[in-house]
């Protein structure tokens, strides 16, 4: 039997997805090397109900010099940051020498609003690619994975912090007993740990199966974030709901008895509750209808080639390597991918191995379909590809089912 990665319960399989590379390998043509795999399986926790992969991948596979994705290359994603580090500077980044540290910065794309406020910050990001991009920018950055060590040495150099942020980070990090330690070490005692990543609730919700991929080993909720904060005395002082990347949630994390908690702690709880989030038939339900989307995915594309129509694919994303490999799409369906980021043109998605072509090439010509992989962009990538309507062209999206708009 699989164990808890937080508590040492027993785990129960719910969806397996089969045989995955590494998300963000993206392979140049004439790369003769064996490719990474493992197992991509799905489990619940019967004690603490953590939802968390069972197989974990060496971070260093993961996240290193030349880690391709770029935190600040959408439009949308660059204006939520900039509020979210405002957020910050109102509430929690007011007191004189106050301190913000951000676990995976990336290029910067938060922290470059706190360090223009003049406020004391240091970003934190094992990917020395991203980090030398966000030093570029007048950001201090430590190159460097978080963990007790880390933080430690952290708060001797530099003091200890008023906010220690996270966006789209926490869920990768399979250590969490080692980060708890890490954020007691290095928050002042009335600082907090403020987090976003992708919900559980919406990922169910919306059938997005690709939502699960190697970097992300956790899914969380408010019930399951309350239960690992309790454990390293902290308590989920506030949750807010983010419509970015198909549906997030933002916890707040204060020391055991500092912040009275939100009412919408009770509110999220309540629901997830009532909805029977944590339950094994819920989970089940979901991979069945995974199962469906694959199907319904592969017959569309076999029937638009069968018929003669062009489909190429939009957005070279790391979730896309979890729906190409799961249902078997290749160069024979799927000719090429097109991708705004320089880092993954000319190259080969993961797995799967198509062609990654820069943007230009979608209207040169345009296709008869499009495949949007980059789908909790939607709305930013069809505002800026409206000739590709207007041309008569369609998108194909399957989230949460496969249809055609």
């Amino acid at each position: 039997m699989n164990s808890c990665r937080i508590c040492a319960g027993p785990l129960d399989e719910f969806l397996d997805l089969g045989r995955q590379p590494l998300s963000d390998a993206f392979r140049l043509p004439n790369d003769t090397r064996d490719e990474f795999f493992f197992e991509l399986r799905v489990g619940l926790c019967r004690s603490c109900t953590m939802v968390q992969l069972i197989d974990e991948v060496p971070r260093e596979h993961m996240f290193h010099e030349d880690y391709p994705y770029h935190s600040s290359g959408s439009s949308a994603m660059r204006e939520h940051f900039t509020g979210t580090a405002r957020y910050l500077l109102d509430t929690e980044l007011r007191g004189p020498d106050a301190f913000a540290v951000e676990l995976g910065c990336n290029d910067g794309v938060m922290l470059r609003t706190i360090s223009e406020a003049g406020v004391r910050h240091l970003g934190v990001e094992p990917s020395g690619g991203v980090a030398r991009l966000a030093r570029g920018k007048g950001i201090r950055v430590r190159t460097a994975f978080f963990e007790e060590e880390t933080a430690r040495d952290i708060a001797a150099t530099e003091g200890r912090a008023d906010v220690v942020y996270a966006a789209n980070t926490l869920c990768h990090i399979p250590y969490l007993d080692s980060v708890f330690r890490g954020l007691d070490a290095v928050l002042k005692p009335t600082g907090v740990f403020v987090f976003e990543d992708p919900y559980l609730g919406d990922i169910v919700d919306r059938t997005a199966f690709d939502q699960i991929y190697d970097e992300h080993y956790y899914f969380f909720t408010a019930r399951s974030v309350r239960d690992l904060a309790r454990r390293h005395g902290f308590e989920l002082v506030d949750v807010r709901r983010l419509p970015v990347h198909g549906g997030e949630v933002r916890y707040t994390l204060a020391r055991a008895g500092q912040r009275e908690p939100s009412p919408a702690v009770a509110e999220l709880l309540a629901e997830e509750r009532t909805r029977r989030l944590h339950e094994l038939d819920t989970l089940r339900s979901f991979a069945s209808r995974v199962e469906t989307v694959r199907a319904d995915l592969v017959a569309l594309l076999e029937r638009l080639r069968a018929e003669g129509s062009r489909v190429v694919a939009y957005g070279a994303t790391a979730k896309s390597a979890t729906v190409t490999n799961f249902c078997g799409i290749g160069t024979e369906l799927i000719p090429f991918v097109c991708d705004t980021t320089p880092a993954k043109q000319g190259r080969l998605t993961p797995g799967a191995h198509i062609p990654v072509r820069e943007s230009a090439e979608f209207a040169a010509p345009y296709p008869d379909y499009a495949l949007l992989f980059a789908w909790n962009h939607a709305a930013e990538i069809m505002s800026n590809e409206r000739d590709f309507r207007a041309s008569g062209g369609k998108w194909i999206l399957y989230v949460p089912d496969v249809h055609i708009v």
